[in-house]
């Protein structure tokens, strides 16, 4: 856990897009620093809108070098819910929910987990679709992504 005064201060804004759940996904994540911007953002051709919010938010913490003071906005509660409350539980249950089930999206889950180790996160949620300029920012960049690689497809 980041605790350093010259620990960096990182503001991530992600989100991910579906064309029909399932179907092509993208996600896009933007990381600020210290007056710096960086986007990142990527597609797949057969994906559920909520594994692209999860890849949006583990593309994002696996890009920064070195622990961090982060704040991950998100329009997704499941992201924000799973990492925050119900995955402390599913650790302990071997990967299984309350009906003992197994989780849905187990890998992202796990990964993320890994992800978000070194860092201290404060998650933020907005709400999509709703005037947040880094949200709509996000949410063109994924949907970007899905037409170019859809458009890539063609050629």
């Amino acid at each position: 856990m980041p605790d350093r005064p010259d620990t960096p201060r990182i503001r991530i804004s992600t989100d991910g897009a579906c064309k029909g759940n399932p179907g092509p996904g993208g996600w896009a994540a933007i990381l600020e620093w210290n007056g710096t911007e960086k986007t990142l953002s990527g597609a797949e051709f057969q994906t559920t809108n909520n594994r692209m919010e999860m890849t949006a938010a583990l593309k994002a913490l696996e890009a920064l070098k070195r622990p961090a003071e982060v704040t991950l906005v998100t329009d997704s509660r499941y992201l924000m819910d799973g990492m925050t409350q119900w995955i402390h539980g599913w650790k302990r249950n071997g990967w299984r929910n309350a009906a003992k089930h197994p989780v849905k999206n187990a890998d992202l889950w796990a990964a993320l987990d890994l992800a978000a180790a070194p860092h201290r996160i404060r998650w933020e949620w907005v709400k999509g679709h709703s005037g947040h300029s880094m949200n709509e920012r996000a949410d063109l960049l994924a949907n970007e992504a899905i037409a170019a690689m859809l458009e890539a497809r063609k050629d």
